[in-house]
């Protein structure tokens, strides 16, 4: 009886020994990380990027940040948000953007306040524009007998309807928000990059760049993949040897697709209507 009273003690202290090791060395900073986010595909929301980022900017054992871009771009907001952020961080952190196989519009946006930008060759990237893509049914509905009937409170509120060709005079008006965003885009390059604004104006338009020619032009920084950007980052950082890399494990796979279980923004983004986007489309 006494012998198995001293094994189970035996277990209980080991148990309580790694618990109590699992539990110090997540509070205690160990070591000096380099931390990876990644964004990858169209930006609809921020929250998630940004969360990831403030947690490793709160995180005294991450010496720096690398920001893999694999996106086309997306919505206009998302992407000035992630972009803000990265501002915010680079006061205290180094910040290097990867550039994947594009990072182009709304994904050269956020990459831009990065304290580098390293691109493949091969990158597309560029595509400082905006898009606004509406939709017109209103032939359709005339070949099916369907038609809409719209009640307003103002003359141009329905003035990017899907159900009705847009006047001229609703282009108008679109077309001063589009150049307006469009302006706020090119400022937050020219801020960011320290390139003059009327001299990013001339390659502003909406242009697409291989990642070497937007090298020979300074949007990129230097050309190379992601274990270049991760060795920068921890040269900048004062990190010798090699650094140890932490990233966020995606948790949603394509068993949840087959359950039906979709993430929640993908969802509210699908059915939000029509959006301004930092788009890059072929």
């Amino acid at each position: 009886m006494k012998k198995v009273l001293i094994f189970f003690g035996i277990v209980f202290a080991v148990i309580l020994l790694l618990s109590f090791v699992v539990t110090f060395s997540n509070k205690v900073p160990l070591g000096e990380k380099i931390a990876l986010v990644r964004v990858a595909g169209i930006i609809l929301d921020s929250t998630d990027t940004i969360d990831e980022l403030k947690g490793y900017a709160k995180d005294s054992s991450v010496k720096a940040i690398v920001l893999r871009v694999d996106s086309p771009g997306g919505a206009v907001a998302p992407s000035q948000e992630i972009y803000d952020e990265i501002i915010k961080i680079r006061e205290t952190k180094k910040v290097i953007a990867s550039m994947g196989s594009v990072a182009a519009s709304g994904g050269y946006y956020i990459a831009a306040p990065a304290n580098r930008i390293v691109a493949n060759p091969g990158t597309l990237t560029g595509s400082i524009g905006v898009i606004m893509e509406i939709p017109n049914i209103e032939g359709l509905m005339d070949k099916i007998g369907v038609k809409a009937v719209v009640i307003k409170s103002g003359k141009h509120k329905d003035l990017a309807s899907m159900y009705k060709s847009i006047t001229p005079e609703n282009r108008k008006i679109l077309q001063v928000v589009l150049d307006d965003v469009h302006e706020q885009f090119i400022t937050a390059v020219s801020n960011a990059r320290g390139i003059e604004f009327e001299e990013l104006k001339k390659i502003a338009d909406g242009r697409v760049f291989t990642g070497r020619m937007a090298k020979e032009i300074g949007l990129v920084d230097q050309l190379g993949n992601l274990q270049d950007a991760i060795m920068l980052a921890a040269e900048l950082a004062g990190i010798k040897g090699e650094p140890h890399v932490v990233s966020k494990k995606e948790k949603f796979g394509i068993l949840d697709y087959i359950r039906g279980n979709f993430p929640e923004k993908l969802i509210s983004n699908a059915f939000s209507g029509i959006q301004l986007k930092y788009l890059f489309t072929l």
